[in-house]
């Protein structure tokens, strides 16, 4: 089964957790944002949102959608 959430990389540098999600699922689109960004509330199966804090650091777990 593909993945579709990766709890690990949560306090991780963004860079790092993109490359890691690109690596695991190449057929997903990755979109890093601030935390508290305003957002479309769609799900996108093609998609896993990456939210960082202030540092760069991701705050919460990405998963597809």
């Amino acid at each position: 089964m593909s993945k579709s959430s990766w709890p690990e990389l949560v306090g991780v540098l963004a860079t790092l957790a993109a490359t890691q999600i690109a690596h695991d699922r190449p057929d997903v689109a990755v979109e890093v944002l601030p935390s508290g960004a305003p957002l479309m509330p769609d799900y996108n199966p093609e998609r896993v949102r990456v939210f960082i804090d202030n540092n760069g650091i991701v705050s919460q777990t990405p998963v597809i959608g």
